[in-house]
């Protein structure tokens, strides 16, 4: 394998071509580990460049002063991003454990780790659901006329392609004004409120939506069918772990980015492509926003979020690498990557919005929204306007569903891998059987989000599981790292991996880790506490109240797993807690060969190359010393 491994990655070559340890080659742990270095990169990138960097970042780029939400977004990228991307990266490839595991540096907040993998099930859910919309988009696109871009027999009186605007004639509302060549005052004109063909295709079509969360409905069967082909695709990707996912990631996070290119090589060419840029990141940009909160807030949210920071994916597909992996070369190259798809992914949302706006001889403020408004009302509409627009649409839903995938694959792994770290004996050679069922559950979870009130639940989940459950989780593992743990120890676990580095290296990630970056995310996590909407449709106190619960659900292993531990510890209460605040005996390397003298080999780890060696029954929870 080793062999091969350089002339493998063809992508970001500067990044692959490091020399490899012999005993990475020689020693392979059972937990296996990426053929080469280009499936690990292609799969970690895929996971970062998720839907966020499409409908989420151009529109905040355009909402907070255009090229001027560039400076905070990688000043947050720099204070908040890479050292918490460079933190979880170390941590996985160091102990070759998931994300669980890797508390046995500190056994005390073995819980912060069970929460991560739970926040990953919750979200793979919701990411799930979000594959479907896809998947169901990307089939209606096969028609032409697209069944959006007009005003067809599903839609209502309200359903109009342009403006309606009634004349108040001396009290009398006349509705064809226009039509009569009469003149009306602007101060008489009364505009109508209509919905495009693309908000009533994805209302009443698509996810025929209820009023409210407390309407549930039906279960939506075309939605119910592409949730289970989703779930399919993905166990299929995952059958062998990362020996099958790393083949697809060579397609699914590389064609993206022949979309997008396509998409803006169209876009630029269109009339009005240039007014849509400008407002993006050009002309219209407006530094006096830097002046307010928001921006910062918003790029910090978007950083974080983009990253997929406290999700364990990060973790657990580091824990693949090769042991002396130069981490950092690679968190730099990811990250900024990551940062640049946005960009990049921007310009190609922007010019076509443009051209939009031209067509319909509007202001780009009236055509730019964010979420699913912008990838599933506006940007849909924007296509349907284009020659060839069939072409243009399954283009960009088949990008839509590949961006989700790579992020659902890595999602997924998080907690096969975690379900087999803790069980090895009876879960490791049921590999797929296991992939299997948990698909299985993710598609039976998903189908309350596949009803007629199951954009409210998609939401609810997004705005409790996916966001301040978050910054708690990141805070608690910056804590047990810097505070507890110790950023010296850290350090050095670090140059066992990547050989010595200057103390000016390590200085501007020693301030990051130590002080920066938690205030960074102690501030953050006060000012993003927001209730949940859907549009301007406020959710019912029991919707809340289950928005909260599930905040709890996530979060209280940390108290009840820190307290089982401390009962189940010998010794006075100080002496309990500072056992569990010191390492446990598992915590090391993985391989034997790569303790050196810090720490020590043991039978176990030699038991580890005997191919007739008992397995043993790991509890990673009942065990105190973890």
């Amino acid at each position: 394998m080793h062999t091969k491994l350089l002339t493998h990655f063809t992508v970001f070559p500067l990044f692959c071509e490091q020399e490899l340890d012999v005993d990475d080659v020689e020693e392979e742990p059972e937990r296996g580990l990426w053929a080469n270095k280009s499936e690990y990169l292609l799969s970690m990138l895929g996971y970062a460049v998720g839907l966020g960097n499409i409908w989420r970042f151009p529109y905040l780029a355009y909402k907070n002063g255009g090229g001027a939400f560039l400076i905070p977004y990688f000043t947050m990228l720099l204070v908040a991003g890479i050292p918490l991307y460079f933190l979880e990266s170390a941590l996985g490839q160091f102990c070759s454990q998931g994300p669980v595991n890797i508390w046995r540096m500190v056994p005390l907040l073995q819980g912060v780790g069970i929460g991560t993998v739970l926040v990953t099930l919750v979200i793979t859910v919701y990411y799930n659901v979000i594959i479907t919309y896809s998947l169901y988009y990307m089939f209606a696109s096969m028609q032409n006329p697209l069944p959006w871009s007009d005003c067809f027999s599903w839609s209502n009186d309200n359903c109009s392609t342009k403006p309606i605007v009634h004349c108040n004639v001396n009290g009398t509302v006349v509705a064809n004004w226009t039509q009569q060549n009469m003149t009306c005052d602007e101060s008489n004109q009364i505009q109508i409120p209509v919905q495009s063909p693309s908000e009533q295709y994805w209302d009443l079509v698509v996810l025929q939506r209820s009023s409210s969360l407390d309407e549930t409905g039906m279960v939506i069967w075309q939605l119910a069918l592409c949730l289970l082909l989703s779930s399919i695709i993905v166990s299929a990707a995952l059958i062998k772990g990362i020996k099958s996912s790393g083949k697809v990631v060579y397609f699914t996070a590389t064609f993206p980015y022949v979309v997008i290119l396509i998409l803006l090589i169209r876009g630029v060419t269109l009339e009005g492509a240039q007014v849509g840029i400008d407002y993006y990141i050009g002309t219209q940009s407006n530094l006096t926003k830097l002046r307010e909160a928001e921006p910062w807030k918003d790029a910090a949210t978007q950083i974080f979020y983009s990253l997929s920071i406290a999700w364990g994916g990060v973790i657990t597909l580091s824990s693949y690498n090769q042991f002396h992996n130069d981490v950092f070369k690679d968190t730099l190259l990811i990250t900024f990557a990551n940062s640049g798809t946005s960009v990049f992914a921007g310009f190609a949302i922007f010019s076509i919005l443009g051209h939009m706006a031209h067509v319909y001889n509007i202001s780009i403020r009236e055509v730019v929204d964010e979420g699913f408004s912008l990838a599933f009302i506006a940007y849909p509409d924007a296509l349907s306007k284009l020659p060839i627009s069939p072409l243009w649409s399954i283009l960009f839903f088949f990008m839509l569903l590949t961006v989700g995938l790579d992020s659902q694959f890595a999602g997924l792994e998080v907690i096969i891998s975690t379900l087999i770290d803790a069980y090895p004996t009876k879960l490791k050679s049921k590999h797929g059987l296991l992939t299997v069922a948990i698909s299985g559950v993710l598609f039976f979870l998903g189908l309350p989000c596949v009803t007629e009130s199951g954009i409210y639940w998609v939401t609810l989940i997004d705005k409790f599981a996916g966001s301040w459950v978050l910054l708690v989780l990141a805070l608690f593992e910056l804590i047990s790292v810097s505070y507890i743990y110790g950023l010296n120890r850290f350090i050095e676990d670090m140059e066992m991996m990547m050989g010595k580095k200057s103390f000016a290296f390590w200085l501007w990630w020693r301030a990051c880790w130590f002080f920066i970056t938690p205030c960074v995310i102690f501030v953050w996590s006060i000012v993003t506490l927001v209730p949940p909407l859907y549009g301007q449709i406020p959710y019912p106190d029991w919707g809340i109240a289950i928005g909260w619960c599930i905040v709890v659900f996530l979060l209280i292993w940390i108290p009840v797993v820190a307290v089982y531990k401390l009962i189940r510890a010998e010794g006075n209460l100080w002496k309990r807690v500072k056992s569990l605040c010191t390492p446990s005996e598992q915590w090391h390397p993985y391989m034997d060969a790569h303790r050196g003298d810090r720490y020590p080999k043991d039978s176990s780890s030699q038991m580890k190359n005997n191919p007739n060696r008992p397995e043993v029954d790991v509890n990673v929870i009942s065990d105190s010393r973890f």
